[in-house]
């Protein structure tokens, strides 16, 4: 493990954020019955590999197959354009809801699929933005699912840019899974459908946990499940983040007291590879985290490889959280009882995301 440290504001937040993600999970889940595609994603006793890793226990809460997409993500931006069609449908016509209507973002891969799939479902148009490093197989994914693509820029906070000002110049619907001043509304209802992650974790698991680990890019997934813990778990769990060692951009912001961008090279953990971390996210998460860590270029790609051994084929930066309990995250012990996320499935030809 390259560095860790406590999170010296647990429980009171980092002055001056008072925006925290969303912790009750009744909307989103109510919302995502009526979608024939959802259902309950697995938690994943891992006898084995809790051995390996050296603890009690280890749980995995599998998202490698969400609703069709394979990761998390699913749960994210459609969730947010399947709200908007429940408020703008007509009686039952739910597949033109949002017909005329456009959301753009950049990505560089799932929420990309999760916001044109949810385009796609409810008559909207999609238009993403990629970066020059996306591979052009991702993009081709993107087109198959009716959106548009554009490049812009050689990183994901460059096509962020360029997706922000398309939006303000042509009337389209900025839907970012960031956040930052001034924009956090929608950020913030995409954390809301994460929220639906963690509730079936609590109700599938049968003792609270001594351990969460939560690898974060922008810190969406994190900063909802680890709100959620704490309110179903209260103080028991120990939350960790885990972040690449290329860009810790939560981990800088912590130790720095306030929101930072850092720098570091690309990262192959690319849905985790973020510099700037999300406002909400990091308010959340600097209330309700107890520690972070990062992790290596070499640690991810061991502990890939190592979960692919047992059964569950992975990218670096789904099992992120694994790898960094393989490689030995401090203040975990022999009787800990761990949960972690597998946050996507094994890389298809071009697949990124942030």
């Amino acid at each position: 493990m390259t560095v860790s440290i406590p999170n010296p504001f647990r429980g009171a937040g980092l002055p001056g954020l008072t925006l925290f993600p969303e912790s009750n999970a009744q909307a989103v889940g109510a919302l995502l019955a009526l979608c024939p595609a959802h259902a309950q994603t697995p938690l994943i006793d891992a006898h084995t590999l809790a051995q390996e890793a050296g603890v009690a226990r280890l749980c995995l809460k599998d998202e490698r197959r969400r609703m069709g997409l394979g990761s998390f993500k699913a749960l994210g931006a459609a969730y947010v354009i399947a709200h908007a069609a429940d408020q703008a449908r007509s009686g039952d016509d739910w597949a033109h809801a949002l017909t005329g209507r456009t959301y753009v973002t950049a990505s560089a891969g799932n929420h990309g699929l999760s916001v044109a799939a949810g385009a796609r479902v409810f008559g909207a148009q999609a238009v993403i933005f990629l970066s020059d490093t996306v591979p052009e197989a991702f993009a081709t994914r993107l087109r198959a699912m009716g959106a548009r693509v554009e490049r812009a820029g050689e990183t994901y906070e460059a096509s962020m840019e360029a997706a922000a000002q398309a939006a303000q110049t042509e009337g389209w619907t900025l839907l970012s899974d960031s956040s930052w001043p001034g924009y956090t509304d929608l950020p913030r209802r995409v954390m809301e459908g994460y929220l639906q992650l963690a509730a079936e974790m609590v109700a599938q698991i049968d003792a609270p946990p001594t351990h969460i680990l939560l690898q974060a890019g922008v810190g969406g997934l994190a900063g909802a499940v680890a709100a959620y813990a704490r309110l179903a778990w209260g103080e028991t769990p120990k939350i960790i983040v885990v972040e690449p060692e290329a860009a810790p951009a939560l981990f800088d912001s912590i130790r720095a007291g306030r929101l930072v961008t850092s720098e570091g090279p690309v990262s192959a953990m690319g849905r985790l590879d973020c510099k700037t971390p999300s406002m909400i996210a990091l308010a959340g998460l600097a209330r309700d985290a107890d520690q972070l860590v990062t992790l290596t270029e070499d640690e991810a790609a061991l502990g890939t490889a190592r979960l692919a051994a047992h059964g569950f084929a992975t990218t670096p930066s789904g099992g992120a959280g694994v790898a960094a309990l393989l490689a030995g995250v401090p203040g975990i012990g022999a009787d800990a009882h761990v949960v972690a996320i597998l946050s996507e499935g094994p890389e298809q030809a071009g697949s990124a995301d942030a």
